[in-house]
């Protein structure tokens, strides 16, 4: 399999595990939240160690070598709070109500989110707003992947995690509103197909173009994209569904893992 596929399979991979978090609606009569919680706080702690220690020093020495030490060490700090301010931007342009980064009724039962919601429009809405979000992770996953496998397959499987939750808060309401799984779940599967759509324009576009300076670059941005979809989402999601402590220990055993696989792989 070629590079570009096999990155492009991994984006695939990620994105759409929203139909994962569709089907788990269907079959289960109530979302198990301690599991959730633990799961979405180690997805932030790998995505937070593999950004700040892996992603942000790669992108510095690809920048470093192609700028020079002071020009590059620059850069990279500006690529990284630019990738920031660019998920933030696309954050504050989602209304809340269709925010998926405002945390919702995500279980099975949603009974008491009729009274509050037009369910269709709900499910319709938070589906174009997965959608936005997930355009930029898969432009990171590709672009992970095509430089680094060691690095793209933890983030693969940490936004693989965190998107499952988004297929639930998708699936739930159109299936209240329609009585149709079928429908559910094909708003829930779309919603994630803009994570290889990321992946094929980052393709077209950037390939043509690459080199040590555009790497460097928009592997900084990818680390501080991260970390924000991090602090903003996982950790925030993380707290709602359990305990405080539970995703403060996930995260730590997200870190611990990312850390003891980056060694065994160098």
């Amino acid at each position: 399999m070629s590079e570009i596929m096999l990155a492009f399979c991994l984006t695939m991979i990620a994105g759409l595990s929203t139909g994962i978090g569709s089907a788990i609606a269907f079959v289960a009569k109530q979302t198990n939240k301690t599991f959730l919680s633990v799961s979405l706080g180690f997805s932030a702690g790998v995505m937070i160690y593999v950004s700040m220690v892996e992603i942000f020093v790669k992108a510095g020495d690809k920048l470093k070598g192609s700028l020079g030490e002071q020009k590059g060490s620059w850069l990279v700090v500006i690529a990284f709070f630019v990738g920031m301010f660019v998920i933030a931007l696309i954050d504050k342009l989602i209304p809340s109500d269709e925010n998926p980064h405002e945390t919702k009724c995500v279980v099975a039962d949603a009974k008491e989110c009729v009274k509050e919601h037009k369910l269709m429009r709900m499910g319709v809405f938070t589906a174009l707003a997965i959608a936005i979000h997930n355009f930029p992770e898969g432009l990171a996953t590709f672009v992970s992947a095509m430089e680094d496998l060691n690095v793209a397959i933890p983030i693969v499987i940490a936004i693989a995690i965190h998107n499952i939750p988004e297929g639930i808060a998708v699936s739930v309401p159109i299936y209240q509103a329609t009585g149709s799984k079928g429908k559910a779940f094909l708003y829930s599967f779309v919603s994630g197909l803009a994570e290889p759509v990321g992946a094929l324009v980052g393709w077209l576009i950037l390939m043509p173009v690459m080199n040590d300076t555009v790497y460097g670059i928009i592997f900084g941005a990818v680390a501080g994209i991260m970390v924000f979809i991090s602090i903003d989402e996982l950790l925030p999601a993380a707290r709602e569904y359990g305990e405080h402590h539970l995703s403060i220990y996930g995260m730590i055993a997200g870190m611990m893992v990312m850390a003891v696989s980056l060694l065994l792989m160098a």
